[in-house]
């Protein structure tokens, strides 16, 4: 009889055991991530469970679960959240506490690496780990082919498809720059950028998504005196997509002000610093992928003049290179974003002067007149290219080496070279009437829309030029 009572309790044990097993088969294991952005970058925050209050925390699964992963959008910038491993891609969040939701199944164990893979991000600090138990499952493979990504708020998905629909005018105006300084103390002056999403015209029949400094490109041009102190107020609108940042190399402290100025959407960042240098100085957006809030237009120019101010000169004008990197071909119509594989492999597209196709050629020209001298401040945004800044037909009577405006301008100069991040003064005398063409002297270049025009009025001077106009010269 005893015998008999320790089979059967021997048998429950077993049955127990097996319903035990199988009540531990695959499960769904939901997730809430929220993104944040902070002094310490961008992270993705746990929310709710074990991983509440966690800093890009690592998720558990075992091998067969779906994984429900929630991701809500903490500040009001872009992102979203990948699996690469699984083929597992969420859709994008943008506005403030807009949420989406992924689905997948994992198939496979090991230690696995979540990201956000919008440019910068995850450099930034958007990536954790996914830690899977168990052993393979084939089965589940089949299932995990297509994972289930869905918006939670309603928000469309993005494309780069849609028709041009002729954009915003991103240009600067050459001539958009405050008057000379001239003899006066130092003062306190205060600078005020707001970061400006635009749909802008790049092309004919082609538009592109700018991210700008006041809604043109470059950012408005900047005038201030040496021991001057400058008050920096960054804004960011709440149409935004993206934080957005400014870096003055005219600053002497950390980041250039970046450090103080990471503005998400809706919000207002302020710094001051004295200029204790004088010269021409780029700002640029410094916010993650830099590379990339630079070439979709975030760059501009500050001047801190001397005492007692520059030289006079007739005309200034104000001219800034930089590369677009589209995910079309040059030349193809329609609505352009960034391609990021191009950006990274320093394959731009385009290469204008002020922002676009024809912005200082068809549409906002240089102009002066026989007699006048002309000073051109020039820079490079970049983010990558050097500049062989060349004015076909005209020789600089000065060049202000590396925008150095204290030591002695070199003389009668063909072509100046100008490194990504640098700018340099020009100043020459007009002497003969015609149309003058600005270009960066690799001239593959003015292929890709690198070209500007200074136009001159006034008479002829055949002591100094004369000549029959023929056609096909390309100037």
């Amino acid at each position: 009889m005893k015998r008999i009572l320790i089979i059967i309790t021997i048998l429950a044990l077993l049955l127990s055991a097996c319903a035990s097993q199988a009540s531990s088969g695959p499960q769904t294991r939901s997730y809430t991530l929220q993104s944040d952005l902070g002094s310490n970058g961008m992270h993705f925050l746990g929310v709710g469970g074990d991983i509440d209050g966690q800093t890009d925390p690592t998720l558990k699964a075992n091998v067969g679960d779906t994984l429900d992963i929630k991701l809500i959008s903490g500040e009001g910038v872009e992102h979203n959240i990948i699996f690469p491993d699984f083929n597992a891609e969420s859709a994008h969040v943008k506005g403030k506490g807009e949420s989406v939701s992924l689905k997948f199944v994992v198939d496979k164990p090991g230690s696995f690496a979540y990201e956000c893979n919008l440019p910068g991000h995850k450099d930034a600090g958007m990536h954790g780990m996914l830690e899977v138990t168990g052993m393979a499952a084939q089965a589940a493979a089949s299932s995990n082919s297509q994972a289930s990504a869905q918006t939670v708020s309603n928000q469309p998905a993005p494309t780069d498809s849609a028709p041009a629909t002729g954009g915003a005018d991103v240009v600067r105006d050459p001539t958009d720059l405050p008057a000379e300084i001239g003899q006066r103390g130092p003062a306190n002056v205060r600078i005020d950028l707001v970061a400006e999403e635009v749909v802008g015209q790049l092309a004919d029949g082609t538009t592109f998504t700018y991210w700008t400094f006041n809604g043109k490109v470059p950012g408005p041009f900047f005038r201030v005196r040496l021991g001057d102190t400058v008050e920096v107020h960054m804004k960011n609108n709440t149409s935004s997509s993206m934080a957005h940042s400014v870096d003055f190399h005219a600053v002497t402290g950390p980041g250039g002000g970046a450090v103080a100025t990471q503005t998400k959407p809706g919000e207002e960042t302020m710094f001051t610093f004295k200029a204790i240098n004088p010269g021409l100085f780029v700002y640029h957006c410094a916010t993650p992928m830099v590379a990339n809030h630079i070439s979709n237009g975030m760059y501009g120019l500050i001047l801190v003049e001397p005492e007692g101010g520059l030289p006079a000169v007739d005309r200034e004008f104000y001219v800034m290179q930089g590369e677009i990197y589209t995910t079309g071909k040059f030349g193809d119509k329609g609505a352009m974003t960034t391609d990021v594989t191009k950006l990274l492999d320093e394959h731009a597209e385009y290469l204008v002067f002020n922002g676009a196709v024809g912005g200082l050629t068809t549409q906002k020209p240089l102009k002066a007149n026989v007699g006048e001298t002309v000073r051109i401040f020039f820079g490079v945004g970049g983010p990558n290219y050097t500049s062989s800044f060349h004015v076909i037909g005209e020789i600089f009577d000065r060049v202000y080496d590396q925008a150095s405006l204290t030591g002695t301008p070199l003389t009668d100069v063909q072509t100046t070279m100008v490194p990504p991040g640098g700018a340099t003064m020009v100043e020459f005398k007009l002497q003969v009437p015609g149309r003058y063409i600005l270009v960066d002297h690799a001239l593959s270049r003015l292929q890709r829309g690198l070209a500007g025009y200074l136009m001159v009025d006034g008479p002829a001077a055949p002591d100094i030029f004369q000549a029959t106009p023929v056609a096909g010269s390309g100037h």
